[in-house]
């Protein structure tokens, strides 16, 4: 069977629903028309021109995203300048530009999932509550298979997230036990990581408050980068998605946007 966007939009919002989004947010259909048939879904970060050329570039119908595309409301559309530029691409190519963000976020099974399962954490659960569903939350937190050195920890996730040179708070010859994950930005969540028993919390954008507050409390910090966190993370719930097709008997492929570069560049 090929679906529509439509029947997409419906797995999706079973997957990640749009009411665990963030008031701010804006998930779901970005660009595109409800009826179009569906036989490739591009993932991407972010919506970017070359993410949806590249798309286009695949024959895919569908650019999914976790960053939405449109966050505040256009009052003219041309074709320089972004998102504007993106938009009137998309219509051009005929491909539904689709986000699905802080509601992947704290959704069971969604970025911080699939995060804390690649760093192999056990007896996982999440770290900031945010409604009554159980499992639905803000970041995860939970053990490592045995008690390893900070050093051990940082080299680790540096394979996992591909990233070179991640930001250090700690040292290297202490103990880590238990792990928070906030994929993106969560250095503001180190209190609570702390509170929770977290020896050390991995996650995107520290600030060097948030330094000062995770020495204060004892907690080591691992800032992965905001790209890398959530591109790791986005890249592995490709992997879902594609189960969650075949369970459907769909006659859809997934394909990830290989040649994205994190747009923060270290001289």
């Amino acid at each position: 069977m090929v679906p529509k966007l439509k029947d997409f939009l419906e797995l999706l919002e079973q997957v990640a629903p749009a009411r665990f989004a963030e008031p701010w947010d804006n998930p779901g259909l970005q660009v595109g028309s409800y009826y179009q048939e569906v036989r490739k879904i591009f993932l991407a970060l972010d919506p970017t021109l070359k993410a949806l050329m590249s798309a286009s570039k695949t024959g895919a119908q569908v650019l999914l995203t976790h960053h939405p595309l449109i966050f505040k409301p256009i009052s003219r559309l041309e074709t320089h300048g972004y998102p504007q530029n993106v938009i009137f691409q998309a219509v051009k190519s005929e491909i539904s530009v689709v986000a699905a963000h802080t509601n992947l976020d704290v959704a069971k099974g969604g970025m911080n999932d699939m995060l804390a399962d690649m760093l192999g954490l056990q007896h996982v659960e999440v770290l900031s509550e945010t409604g009554e569903d159980k499992g639905v939350g803000l970041g995860r937190i939970g053990d490592l298979p045995e008690p390893t050195e900070f050093s051990g920890v940082v080299n680790n996730v540096k394979r996992v997230l591909r990233v070179e040179k991640p930001g250090l708070v700690g040292q290297g010859d202490r103990l880590v036990r238990r792990l928070a994950v906030v994929a993106g930005s969560g250095g503001s969540l180190a209190p609570l990581a702390s509170e929770k028993g977290a020896d050390l919390l991995l996650t995107g954008d520290v600030s060097h408050h948030h330094a000062l507050d995770a020495e204060s409390l004892g907690i080591a910090l691992i800032d992965g980068g905001h790209f890398h966190t959530e591109r790791t993370a986005f890249r592995n719930f490709a992997g879902r998605l594609r189960e969650e097709l075949i369970g459907k008997g769909w006659e859809v492929t997934v394909e990830v946007y290989e040649d994205e570069n994190n747009p923060i560049r270290y001289g």
